[in-house]
C-alpha cells in the first residue's frame, strides 16, 4: 500500500509504502529509500495493539526517523534509516583509482567521500512498484554521478516474510568498470525512546579495521581480544563506536546471521544476517540537539564492504564491471524474549 508522503520543493512527489505481517509494520520511503519506521511489540505485547509506549508490551517504532518529509530534507547528515551508496562508508581522500585512472569524490567528510557525497542515494527520489509482501525501489545512477564512474542501474527490495523478519536485498549493473557499496542506515532503539546504550549486543566478529584521525582503515586487522570491541558474547554496548568489523563469516552467498542486538527493558531482540564481510557498529554519539534526539539513543548495525576498499587492494573487492551483477542481501528478525 502506497500513499503521498510529502513533495519535495521542486515539486517531486515523495511517496511512503507500508509493508505490514506476521504483526510487523514497516514503513518505507521512496525518497532516498528510507526506512521511516519499523512497529514490532515487545514483551506481554499484542502485535495489533498500537498504542506508542516505551518498553512494557506495546507495539512501538524501534527506529529513528522524523514524522514528515521535512524532517529528513532538513537534517540528511544523521542518514536516519536512509539507502546508502553509491559507497557506503569512507573512501580517503576523496579519490581512488580504477584501471589507471583516479577518480575524484566530493569531500563532505573533512578530507573524505563518506556515504556517496552531498548528493548521494539517500538524498535522491526512487521509483517503486509493488512485488509480493513488499516493494522494490529501482533509480539510474548516471555516469559521474557525485564523480563515480559508470551508469549504475540499481535495486533494493524490501519485503517481509511469514515470520515478519525485513529482508533488504540490493542489485547493480554498470556500463563501465566502477565501485558499489550500498548499505541500510538504520537507528535501532528496541526500547522506542530513550537511551540505546543499555541494549546488548552480540556480534560475531573477531576483528577490525583501525582507523586513522580520519577514521580511514590503515590497512591492519586487528584482534578484538582483550579489548572494548569483543561483542563475541553478548554484553552491554555502551557508547563510543564507529567502526568497521571483520565478520567471521566473511562473503557468504545467502544472508547468515552476525549479530543479536537486544533490549532487557523491553525483551525486544533483533537479529541481523547478511551476505556482506563487514559491519560498522555506529552509536550515534554525535547527534545534537537540533534533532528530537539525543546522542546514544540509536545503534547502526550498517552491513557493507570496508571503508576505503578501493584503495586498498588487501580489502575484498568493491569494483563492479559490465556483464557483472552486484547483489547484497541483509536480513533483520524481530522476537521477544521473556
Amino acid at each position: 500500500m502506497s500513499e503521498l508522503f510529502g513533495t519535495l520543493s521542486d515539486g517531486t512527489p515523495v511517496h511512503r509504502w507500508t509493508l505490514e505481517r506476521a504483526g510487523v509494520r514497516v514503513r518505507v520511503l521512496t525518497y532516498g529509500g528510507i526506512v521511516q519506521s519499523v512497529e514490532v511489540p515487545g514483551r506481554w505485547g499484542s502485535p495489533r495493539s498500537s498504542e506508542a509506549e516505551s518498553g512494557g508490551g506495546r507495539v512501538v517504532d524501534v527506529v529513528l526517523g522524523f514524522p514528515d518529509l521535512a524532517g529528513y530534507v532538513a537534517h540528511p547528515e544523521p542518514y536516519f534509516g536512509a539507502l546508502v551508496g553509491r559507497y557506503a562508508n569512507r573512501i580517503g581522500g576523496a579519490s581512488f583509482p580504477l584501471d589507471g585512472v583516479t577518480y575524484h569524490l566530493e569531500p563532505n567528510n573533512g578530507p573524505n567521500s563518506l556515504h556517496g557525497g552531498s548528493g548521494g542515494f539517500d538524498k535522491r527520489v526512487w521509483d517503486a512498484e509493488p512485488v509480493e509482501h513488499g516493494v522494490r525501489l529501482t533509480r539510474v545512477s548516471p555516469h559521474g554521478e557525485e564523480g563515480f564512474p559508470g551508469s549504475l542501474e540499481v535495486s533494493a527490495t524490501y519485503t517481509l516474510d511469514e515470520g515478519g523478519a525485513l529482508r533488504i536485498a540490493y542489485e547493480a549493473v554498470t556500463d563501465a568498470p566502477t565501485v558499489v557499496n550500498l548499505t541500510h542506515h538504520t537507528y535501532w532503539n528496541l526500547s522506542g525512546s530513550g537511551s540505546a546504550g543499555g541494549h546488548e549486543l552480540r556480534l560475531d566478529a573477531s576483528r577490525l579495521t583501525p582507523v586513522d584521525a580520519d577514521l580511514i582503515p590503515t590497512g591492519e586487522f586487528a584482534s578484538v581480544e582483550g579489548t572494548r570491541f569483543d561483542f563475541r558474547q553478548s554484553r552491554k554496548v555502551g557508547a563510543g563506536y564507529d567502526h568497521n568489523f571483520v565478520l567471521d563469516k566473511g562473503i557468504s552467498e545467502t544472508p547468515l546471521e552476525i549479530a543479536e542486538l537486544y533490549d532487557p527493558a523491553s525483551g525486544r531482540v533483533l537479529t541481523v544476517a547478511t551476505t556482506e564481510p563487514g559491519v560498522q557498529l555506529y552509536t550515534a554519539d554525535h547527534l545534537d540537539d537540533s534533532l528530537p534526539y539525543a546522542p546514544g539513543d540509536g545503534i547502526a548495525l550498517e552491513t557493507q564492504h570496508f571503508p576505503d576498499s578501493p584503495n586498498r587492494p588487501e580489502f575484498p573487492s568493491t569494483e563492479l564491471r559490465p556483464g557483472g551483477v552486484y547483489r547484497s542481501a541483509t536480513v533483520l528478525g524481530f522476537a521477544v524474549r521473556d
